[in-house]
């Protein structure tokens, strides 16, 4: 809606205090700014989600200062990524010396511990507040929003500029209008929950013709299992998600026979996500996390790329708000940086989601690299995000890895 001219209570509002949105929030108060953030959620709470915190973003958590923080909920670390390919297996170390471990925790106490350190920060933290509509000047500039606090009362809230960080249905993107590129449908649909003795130190990975699923420790000595199909089944399957879960492990007739003996402790929930970039800004908005750019969860990227994203816009803007750089420079950076960190990983992930099986040239490498440590550790990095696509896939890397030069 069209707003009047009103005073920039604030220099960012954010709406939404996940994975992006609370690190972000966190970022730009520690640079001096004055930050409201607002999620209709209250924390602790749950949401879905992949789990797995990779290497670069452990490595963010450490920058921050939170690391310590996610270790003592009792989240094991984990040091080894595996994957059963069928015919061939591989496993490696996905890590850096500098960072050698992936994190997997439960969401009601990773968001929490985001959460708490944004108001600790500074930001001021609103809770259960829900966004109503984005507020617009004459001139087509976003300048605020309007919103129901938790008793219900409608608030109206003015800022130099507002962050979506509110997932793939982001209202701030659908008021800013920011287009979509790069888009593709969902490809797979994914179902989770926790089992119990299944014990793993390793974020396991399994793929198989038109399947594929994944093994990866989490708190309260719970297992992670979250497998998925073709999105194109997603309704043969709907009625039967734990039977055909249990029908895919049969392909893996050593790991179906570690879930008969394990018992699983909740409930199964799934979800499928498109595929997008949207265009991150514009005058008075921008987009972080999921808001701008989303991909099938099947790499688990997901709060990596949140984590990082947050990093980018918080740099970006904070330029901007000082003045050292013009607001369409700084974020046209922004949307640089994350395209050429992202889009490889992207078009990765849309050719392991299409659940084909490996072409000559991979059966090839894969083959190649089995049993040769130096260059499992290399697979893994690839898919932990340590080593980007481009990189491995160039074709001195390719030729070293096949011939078996290090």
């Amino acid at each position: 809606m069209r707003d009047g001219e009103g005073a920039m209570a604030y220099d960012v509002i954010v709406v939404g205090a996940r994975c992006a949105g609370s690190p972000l929030a966190m970022l730009l108060a520690r640079q001096g700014h004055r930050v409201l953030l607002v999620d209709r959620a209250t924390f602790p709470s749950d949401t879905v989600s992949t789990h797995v915190i990779h290497p670069p973003g452990v490595a963010a958590l450490r920058r921050w200062g939170l690391l310590d923080q996610v270790v003592a909920t009792g989240c094991p670390p984990v040091g080894r990524y595996s994957f059963d390919l069928g015919p061939l297996a591989l496993a490696g170390a996905p890590g850096s010396p500098d960072e050698p471990y992936a994190y997997a925790p439960r969401r009601v106490l990773l968001d929490k511990i985001l959460v708490d350190a944004a108001a600790a920060a500074g930001v001021e933290v609103r809770e259960g507040f829900s966004v109503d509509e984005v507020l617009l000047g004459d001139d087509g500039r976003v300048t605020g929003i309007r919103g129901r606090d938790q008793g219900g009362a409608s608030v109206v809230e003015r800022a130099r500029v507002v962050v979506g960080a509110d997932g793939r249905n982001s209202v701030v993107a659908k008021a800013a209008g920011a287009a979509d590129y790069e888009q593709r449908p969902p490809l797979t649909v994914g179902y989770y929950s926790y089992w119990s003795n299944l014990p793993t130190d390793t974020f396991e990975a399994y793929s198989r013709p038109g399947r594929g699923w994944a093994v990866c420790p989490t708190n309260d000595d719970l297992t992670l299992v979250i497998g998925g199909w073709p999105h194109a089944e997603l309704a043969t399957h709907r009625d039967d998600v734990e039977g055909t879960l249990m029908a895919m492990f049969q392909s893996s007739p050593e790991f179906a026979e570690r879930i008969r003996d394990a018992e699983r402790e909740e409930r199964i929930v799934g979800s499928s996500v498109p595929n997008y970039f949207r265009n991150p800004y514009g005058p008075g908005w921008a987009l972080a996390g999921d808001a701008g750019y989303c991909r099938d969860f099947i790499t688990a990227q997901g709060i990596t790329d949140a984590f990082l994203d947050a990093e980018g816009c918080a740099e970006a803007l904070g330029a901007a708000l000082a003045g050292s750089t013009g607001y369409a420079e700084a974020m046209a950076g922004y949307q640089r940086g994350r395209d050429a960190r992202a889009m490889p990983v992207y078009q990765l992930t849309l050719q392991i989601a299409a659940l084909q099986p490996p072409d000559e040239q991979m059966v090839q490498l894969v083959g190649a690299m089995a049993g040769k440590q130096d260059a499992m550790d290399a697979f893994a990095r690839l898919n932990s995000g340590v080593t980007s696509p481009v990189e491995f896939f160039a074709p001195e890397n390719v030729g070293r890895l096949i011939s078996g030069a290090t």
